[in-house]
């Protein structure tokens, strides 16, 4: 039974998947370090598994907004089992389970997080979905309620509707009360999405380079959104898709800027004038440092709607930590629905904390 406390710990060696040296998944290793104890205000958490992001391929290249130190662990949201708690922690404690975010370092067997960043999960959440949940559910609801003040009866268009990203908008902006449009890459996608709630949905061609593709695909939006078009667009896609999908916005609408999947994408502001419209800039992982406090109540009101199954990540693919380059690479393949989970502790040793 792990115990309470830095001077209880024992001295001992944990795995991490490790970045030595900039470059793709393929540079990432297997490493023994010393396991990191919690300082004031932070727990050491045993990992059970960890959501695969996009950012996880960026920040391992040196093309991310932060640049750790190396060597690091790549992954941003993991869940697991508290271990050891720091100084002045009163919640969590130890033994209880929990989700959690944090920049960089989910990819080891213990991990040492802010107490604040940690949320509580239900003994009936199952390690993989609380490992996907917090990083796409916590930036969707941010992005909706906190930088669009979505609201019931909406038009909301959600590119890579597919994506673990994508997956949550559809969900949380029918749990709003919008009119959900789902556009993917690929019909298996776009069933997804369907699935999942949206109303109407459009399969996007993968090369826009064209412009009379690009104005094909604006065109397609138009239709799907309705006469208005789209009051709110939710775009981690970016690329040649931002442009078009603006142009279908509605007057006054908002383009939530949320990530560059298929690159940072160029939008003429005048554009942005003639629909007296918003680009939106949504980063969910420095908001919630600014404000842990009101974080911690976007993860109970998330929480609230898993409990009542408006809400579930959609898991679809998972792998040991010794593939975890893998599952980075399969992530940027952009051939995956739903999301990615590295499971730390396989699931007949997870009594084993």
């Amino acid at each position: 039974m792990p115990r309470n406390g830095r001077d209880a710990m024992e001295e001992v060696a944990v795995r991490a998947l490790q970045s030595l040296t900039p470059g793709g998944p393929e540079t990432l290793s297997i490493r023994e370090v010393d396991e990191p104890v919690p300082a004031a205000g932070q727990v050491a958490i045993t990992v059970h598994a960890c959501g695969v992001n996009f950012p996880d391929a960026l920040v391992i290249e040196d093309r991310y907004q932060l640049r750790p130190t190396r060597p690091f662990s790549p992954g941003s949201e993991l869940s697991g089992v508290v271990r050891h708690v720091g100084e002045g922690v009163m919640t969590p404690s130890v033994g209880q389970r929990v989700s959690a975010s944090l920049p960089f370092g989910a990819m080891a067997e213990v991990v040492v997080v802010a107490a604040d960043r940690c949320t509580l999960i239900p003994d009936n959440m199952p390690f993989d979905e609380a490992a996907a949940f917090q990083v796409t559910y916590g930036t969707v609801y941010y992005a909706l309620v906190g930088r669009a003040s979505i609201r019931a009866g909406e038009a909301l268009l959600v590119l890579g509707a597919g994506g673990g990203i994508g997956l949550a908008a559809v969900e949380l902006g029918k749990a709003l009360g919008a009119r959900v449009i789902a556009a993917a890459s690929s019909q298996e996608k776009l069933d997804a999405a369907l699935a999942r709630g949206a109303d109407a949905g459009v399969v996007y061609d993968r090369d826009l380079s064209n412009p009379a593709r690009a104005k094909a695909f604006t065109q397609a939006l138009k239709a799907a959104c309705g006469q208005e078009g789209a009051d709110i667009i939710l775009d981690p896609v970016g690329g040649a898709y931002a442009e078009p999908a603006f142009r279908s916005i509605a007057w006054q609408g908002r383009h939530l800027v949320v990530g560059f999947a298929a690159g940072i994408p160029s939008i003429p502001l005048n554009l942005v004038l003639l629909k007296n419209a918003q680009l939106t800039g949504v980063f969910w992982g420095a908001w919630m440092a600014r404000d842990p406090l009101a974080g911690a109540q976007d993860m109970r009101a998330l929480m609230a709607l898993y409990a009542e199954g408006r809400i579930r990540p959609l898991v679809s693919e998972r792998y040991s930590l010794e593939r975890g380059g893998e599952a980075i690479a399969r992530l940027v393949s952009r051939g995956v629905s739903g999301k990615i989970v590295v499971e730390v502790i396989s699931s007949e040793n997870r009594t084993n904390d």
